[in-house]
């Protein structure tokens, strides 16, 4: 078969995205191997492609929390019906999710467990425990896990049933130190969703409704997808004293006196794999910002088995491997289909190399992000190919934050943004007066939920967009996954 043909095979396997974006979603997770469907519903296999970008999204943001003094623990899978009942507000928001276990082998158990949903009263538990002085504050713990909540409808990454996270729980003295937390989290979710992901977001506090059950507030970070559909893509809670209450975690201050701690908690899902494909993709597949990318650059050795062809990819390969991450590709397939396999991965950069490159102690470099070719010495590739990488990252983040601002709107009353949304989805600014009635009724009239009443206001008009009277807040409202 011709290579054009074997390409034009390949990439036609995926869905047009803008015939039908949903079904585009899912022939890019399989057609770039990120994950499979298991014989469980609702629960998805993680491929070694997507597992690996979980990996390093991991890796870069567990340094983060690091830096900011947080510390790694592990806390049980299974939590007693007693434990998980003892903050009522909490266990209510969960209760239509949560996976019950009822017998151990043939015995059916005394008290049912719970298959944790998160981790808020596991935590608690042991801080009671734990927290005795002043001096043992803060604690600032997080942990890698993965958690089960039963959702009905679901979608590989997006919401499974199982799904893997880190969910950070600390505790402090004083409210000021946990509100200081709650937003130090949300500010590195926000970095590195725009520095490593491309991914720029919006930031801002949840709304009553909206809010993390039994917090006092919580915080989001939304991204904005291709189809104009809005992504919860980080959030932290502060959750005040209340947990410190129902669970009696006190400590004796400086002046010998007991007190309630307060508390944060603060999650980041794979999920945000789900956001970079239906951010960054097109309709060849996958496009991975290179701080995002298990593979930043692929080495093609085209008729590889000419004299020196190999060699010199493989000597490339070894040069490269000190400075970026790299593979190399020496497959029996045809250079063409090599190709679009790549292209449908989101590899940043592909180095072609063949006879007639070695010629001229040369390569070709090719952009996934523009499809850009290049022509690079040899002798300059340790150079050029980062050099490169830090455009493809900067360029992708460009496009996102200029199609965020394109697809940003105002809307005065509610029809209004219900035709700005069937028109061309996006985010609507809108005032809002903080009842929750108006919310239900515009979620009703437009299919918008809110998404985050912004920390940066803005005085659109002094009424709200649903009952026309006075105003308190400026919120992003939109249609979200």
């Amino acid at each position: 078969m011709p290579k054009e043909k074997e390409k034009e095979k390949l990439v036609e396997a995926i869905t047009d995205r803008e015939k039908d974006f949903a079904q585009w979603y899912t022939d890019v997770v399989k057609k770039a191997d990120l994950a499979d469907y298991s014989e469980v519903g609702g629960c998805v296999i993680f491929r070694p492609y997507g597992y690996a970008i979980w990996e390093l999204m991991r890796q870069q943001m567990d340094e983060r929390f690091k830096a900011t003094g947080h510390e790694n623990v592990y806390m049980p899978l299974l939590i007693t019906e007693s434990l998980l009942q003892k903050e009522k507000d909490h266990v209510a928001g969960f209760a239509p999710e949560v996976a019950w276990i009822t017998h151990g082998g043939q015995e059916k158990l005394t008290e049912k467990l719970c298959i944790r949903p998160t981790s808020e009263t596991l935590f608690c538990s042991h801080y009671a425990n734990l927290i005795q002085s002043y001096r043992d504050l803060p604690k600032l713990y997080n942990q890698w896990c993965s958690v089960v909540r039963w959702e009905k409808t679901t979608r590989p990454f997006l919401r499974t049933r199982e799904f893997l996270w880190q969910e950070g729980h600390t505790a402090h003295a004083t409210a000021e130190e946990a509100q200081e937390e709650t937003i130090r989290m949300l500010n590195i979710y926000a970095e590195f969703c725009e520095n490593v992901l491309a991914i720029p977001v919006m930031k801002g506090q949840k709304t009553e409704s909206e809010k993390f059950a039994g917090a006092m507030a919580t915080y989001t970070i939304e991204s904005l997808m291709h189809d104009g559909k809005a992504l919860q893509s980080g959030t932290t809670h502060n959750f005040g004293d209340g947990f410190a209450r129902a669970f009696g975690i006190q400590y004796t201050d400086k002046n010998n006196q007991l007190q309630y701690v307060h508390q944060t908690s603060w999650g980041f899902s794979t999920r945000m794999i789900g956001g970079l494909i239906m951010v960054h993709g097109d309709n060849s597949g996958l496009v991975l910002p290179p701080n995002a990318a298990p593979v930043q650059v692929i080495i093609i050795p085209v008729a590889a088995h000419k004299e020196g062809v190999l060699e010199a990819a493989k000597a490339m390969q070894e040069r490269l491997s000190k400075i970026v991450r790299v593979k190399m590709d020496n497959s029996d397939r045809s250079p063409g289909w090599r190709f679009s396999e790549h292209e449908m991965k989101g590899v940043p950069l592909r180095l072609e190399i063949g006879p007639k490159d070695l010629e001229k102690n040369q390569a070709v470099l090719v952009r996934r992000d523009t499809g850009a070719k290049t022509i690079v010495s040899l002798d300059a590739m340790e150079t050029a190919a980062p050099a490169l990488l830090t455009e493809i990252q900067a360029n992708l983040l460009a496009q996102a934050r200029q199609r965020l601002h394109e697809r940003t709107y105002t809307a005065a009353d509610a029809e209004e943004m219900r035709k700005i949304l069937d028109a061309s989805p996006g985010f609507v600014k809108a005032m809002w007066c903080g009842r929750e009635a108006c919310e239900d009724q515009i979620k009703e009239q437009t299919g918008a939920s809110s998404r985050c009443i912004p920390f940066e206001q803005e005085r659109i008009s002094d009424v709200c967009v649903c009952c026309g009277e006075k105003a308190e807040k400026m919120v992003y409202w939109a249609r979200a996954y």
